[in-house]
């Protein structure tokens, strides 16, 4: 059995972290309200999640395998890639799509996406450098990019589909921090 680096005593601090940001950003700008706290607890819970998830497990005395460097990455879009990972990766970033456009009221369309697409691609990048040096457990895949970036799309569109309805948009617009 390998020693793992715990999950909690990371991630809790880092979920901590992202909340103390954001509700100080939101009472300098003299924005702080209930739902807006919300918003900023859920983007805290969701990068902790995320990282959890997609990072984890760590291995600090895993023995070292003289593997070649791409071992432990997929360049090959759709290559063995399963529909379950699809869904799941797609499922992830849709609260994405959702918070981002609530904490940047004035973010465009493809501004969301990009920070989808920098977000999955900073994951990816991780899971290969801890992979590599650390013994971690996943694979980076080109894959799980793409089909982020499509779940943070698929928020994107249910949080515009939501805002057409006029009750639901006046609420929709008090978590907005504007």
């Amino acid at each position: 059995m390998f020693h793992q680096v715990p999950v909690l005593p990371v991630v809790v601090p880092v979920a901590a972290a992202v909340v103390v940001i954001l509700l100080w950003t939101l009472r300098r700008r003299e924005l702080l309200t209930g739902r807006r706290a919300a918003v900023a607890l859920a983007v805290g819970v969701y990068v902790a999640g995320v990282l959890a998830n997609t990072v984890f497990p760590i291995f600090l005395d895993k023995p070292s395998a003289d593997q070649p460097w791409d071992t432990y990455l997929n360049l090959v879009p759709l290559a063995g890639y399963e529909v379950r990972d699809a869904v799941i990766n797609i499922v992830v970033f849709v609260p994405l799509g959702i918070l981002v456009p609530l904490f940047l009221p004035r973010a465009r369309w493809w501004s969301v996406l990009g920070l989808g697409a920098g977000f999955s691609l900073l994951i990816e990048v991780v899971q290969y450098v801890t992979a590599r040096l650390l013994g971690g457990g996943h694979v980076a895949d080109v894959n799980d990019l793409l089909f982020n970036v499509l779940g943070a799309a698929l928020g994107l569109a249910l949080l515009g589909a939501a805002t057409r309805r006029p009750r639901a948009r006046s609420t929709i617009d008090g978590f907005r921090w504007r």
